[in-house]
């Protein structure tokens, strides 16, 4: 897991830094004057830099009313304008070392590469993932996966006092019966602050805790509390806990699934691209289009 945050923060980076170089770059291409046009209108400069008419006139479509036309063009000369005073003053700090465009070009090549095996992997990564494989993994690596706080499995909402049918929302609450259960997650979609009413989750105590009344429930008193039922000035608090695990315990598989999944998805992931390198670098260092040259 940690290699897979390294590596798409390493690839943000590069990505953010390169982005900007390239902007530098395209900008300073764009804003670019063509002198070779004899009769192109100059209609702004900055420094070095000139902007002529024909840039304008590509942004105008035919049939423009001549009121829009002058507030297109105007608007593009302003944003030209600073757009190429900040590139005159960040052409300053560029180290004369640097090479924009070989990273241009390599940014490029990183972009195409990138966009390629996202194609791979929509078009031919299996993302089927079954319980026996599941199982295993949490299995092998569940000792990553101790709880560093308590879990729960609970029913709980948090409903305003002011909510229409309050009475019958804790009568709802109060039964067994599948229908009134139904009509209880219904009210509760319409009228809760907070509500958790999946009994297969679980949940962080202090992700429920918080959305009680101070000192309801604590990591002192989590475990023989089964039920609560409270209020305070403007809500009422209803809280069910089915199950719990302490901190220091293994996480239940249904806790870390969602991301069990995404580890198991990311190997196959960096399989399959492993894969079709070697498949494409077998396939043409076995032809004519590779040829390499030894002294």
């Amino acid at each position: 897991m940690y290699s897979l945050l390294l590596e798409l923060k390493t690839f943000s980076v590069l990505a953010k830094s390169c982005m900007l170089l390239m902007g530098l770059f395209l900008i300073n291409s764009c804003i670019q004057n063509d002198k070779s046009k004899a009769n192109d209108r100059l209609v702004a400069k900055v420094f070095n830099k000139s902007l002529f008419q024909t840039e304008l006139n590509d942004l105008i479509g035919p049939g423009t009313l001549s009121e829009d036309s002058a507030q297109i063009a105007n608007a593009y000369i302003e944003k030209w304008v600073r757009e190429s005073i900040m590139m005159h003053e960040a052409e300053k700090y560029v180290p004369k070392d640097l090479n924009i465009d070989e990273l241009v070009r390599d940014y490029r090549a990183s972009l195409i590469r990138h966009n390629y095996e996202m194609l791979l992997v929509e078009t031919r990564l299996d993302s089927v993932i079954n319980e026996p494989e599941l199982d295993a993994y949490y299995q092998e690596n569940k000792e990553q996966y101790k709880l560093k706080s308590p879990i729960i499995r609970c029913h709980f909402i948090k409903l305003p006092k002011s909510a229409e049918g309050l009475k019958e929302a804790k009568d709802w609450w109060k039964s067994d019966d599948d229908e009134d259960f139904k009509r209880l997650l219904d009210y509760s979609s319409r009228n809760a602050a907070v509500y958790m009413l999946n009994s297969d989750l679980w949940y962080s105590l202090d992700d429920v805790s918080q959305h009680l009344p101070k000192g309801t429930l604590t990591s002192s008193n989590y475990k023989s509390k089964k039920t609560i039922s409270t209020n305070d000035d403007d809500f009422e608090y209803l809280l069910k806990i089915f199950d719990t695990t302490s901190s220091g315990q293994y996480a239940p598989l249904a806790f870390i699934q969602d991301q069990a999944t995404k580890v198991i998805l990311h190997k196959r992931k960096i399989k399959l691209l492993e894969e079709k390198r070697e498949e494409m670098y077998e396939k043409e260092t076995g032809s004519n289009n590779v040829k390499i040259y030894v002294e």
